[in-house]
């Protein structure tokens, strides 16, 4: 099915509550209007009074690792005893090596080479903190990678298997095929999600992801942020802000993160920069000041921000990009793990708003849950996974999230796109009227996904 040649029935067009139908031609939204008449080489798909909203978009999330966490072993709820008989049950990939995500240092405790040496097995192992900022490697992985400046040394100058930042440099010494991203990019369109900006920062990545677009593997329209994103000649492809990590583990100097701050902007683009503790956003908001902001940078997680500093977010136009279902998934261990004071400035939504900044929720999977409807319950109830409300003031109405998920990829947490007579046929189509839909969202909900114009997702002859 091609869907260039379509005729929507009786749909609830977004955000309006009237009943339409939408033609859609060659990827356009041609006519809408009640009652329209069909012509012979379209298919007429029945809406029943289903809602029709422009297409989903998640605004911070990482497409080659969505891949990659699909061929590994995911240790997330596996305790620590558990751990040897695992890894012992681990198959090799092509690579040679086995690979593990979803470490947790509270849960699993410290792992270095020498823990992984203790599971056995003498073949090449590493293993993804949850955060995704480090990799920890198994001697015989060591022995296999080589020199770099990332890999972590004891006092005596021993190499201890813990690699921090260092991806592209590991995807590169490992080498072999990059991923697939087909099944990545069916699994957001029944989602109903048609937009993504990919925030992973190196170029490699980038790169795999475009060619990934070009192959028409990934149908959405996609957004790359890393530093060294050319021109696209795509018409799906786009260059965004440029990723900057300020990462705890090894945080920047004020004068560094500055320069790196005007360099982006002096090739035209904004930053999106990651922040994830109290000092880290300092850090940041002081290189924007000495730098001078742009439309369009960006604070990317932002887990720990006070009423001053959302207001100094505010004041200086910078928007932020949450993700709500981290506080569904691990609310809990950020409640245990942070310092009292910070407690009441975890995870800001419905403040930030309040505050004026604009906020728009991404997913950040692999790390959050990429269903876009799980988002919208989890920035409405708030809730963990014990069941804590963490912030019952940071809550977020439906509506307004539905709204963020809407808002274009370079405009994050502004207006809402529309479906307009002579706009890209990007769509998602609701088996129910939006306000029921909103009172229980649920990715079952989703009917059809359009993306210009073709059908991505749905059978819906």
């Amino acid at each position: 099915m091609t869907g260039e040649a379509l005729l929507l029935r009786a749909v609830e067009r977004y955000p309006a509550k009237e009943l339409v139908d939408v033609r859609i031609r060659a990827g356009v939204v041609t006519e809408i209007g009640p009652q329209l008449p069909s012509l012979p080489d379209e298919l007429v798909v029945r809406g029943d009074g289903g809602a029709l909203l422009p297409g989903l978009a998640d605004h911070h999330l990482h497409l080659a690792a969505m891949a990659a966490a699909e061929a590994s072993v995911d240790l997330a709820g596996v305790r620590r005893e558990r751990l040897a008989p695992v890894f012992a049950a681990a198959r090799t990939a092509e690579d040679g090596w086995v690979r593990a995500v979803g470490y947790d240092d509270v849960v699993h405790g410290e792992l270095d080479r020498d823990v992984l040496d203790g599971f056995g097995g003498g073949v090449p192992v590493r293993v993804q903190h949850r955060s995704g900022a480090l990799w920890v490697v198994n001697s015989a992985g060591l022995a296999r990678l080589g020199e770099h400046a990332g890999v972590e040394r004891d006092a005596a100058g021993r190499p201890t298997g813990r690699l921090w930042r260092a991806d592209a440099w590991l995807r590169a010494a490992i080498g072999g095929r990059p991923p697939s991203l087909r099944a990545v990019g069916a699994r957001l369109a029944a989602f109903g999600v048609t937009h993504v900006a990919d925030a992973t920062p190196d170029a490699g990545a980038a790169g795999v992801v475009a060619d990934a677009v070009r192959r028409d593997e990934l149908p959405q329209h996609v957004m790359v942020m890393a530093a060294d994103s050319g021109p696209s000649a795509h018409p799906r492809l786009t260059v965004g802000p440029v990723k900057l990590v300020v990462a705890d583990h090894a945080l920047p100097d004020l004068a560094d993160l500055t320069d790196r701050v005007r360099r982006a902007h002096a090739d035209g683009r904004p930053v999106a920069v990651h922040c994830v503790t109290r000092t880290a956003l300092a850090l940041t908001l002081a290189a924007l000041e000495a730098a001078g902001g742009v439309e369009g940078d960006r604070v990317e997680h932002c887990a720990v921000a006070d009423p001053a500093a959302a207001k100094e977010l505010a004041a200086r136009g910078v928007r932020v990009v949450t993700q709500p279902t981290l506080v569904a998934r691990r609310g809990d261990d950020y409640w245990s793990r942070v310092e009292p004071e910070d407690r009441p400035d975890l995870w800001r939504y419905g403040g930030l708003l309040r505050a004026g900044v604009r906020v728009a929720p991404s997913s950040d999977a692999p790390y959050g849950d990429p269903d876009p409807w799980t988002c919208l319950r989890a920035a409405t109830g708030r809730r963990t996974p014990s069941g804590r409300v963490l912030g019952p003031e940071e809550r977020v109405p439906a509506e307004t999230v539905l709204r963020g998920l809407l808002s274009p990829l370079d405009d994050p947490g502004g207006a809402a796109r529309r479906i307009v007579e002579g706009g890209a046929a990007d769509l998602v189509l609701l088996d129910r009227p939006l306000a029921e839909a909103l009172r229980a969202p649920d990715a079952g909900q989703v009917r059809g996904t359009f993306i210009g114009g073709r059908v991505v997702y749905g059978d819906l002859g």
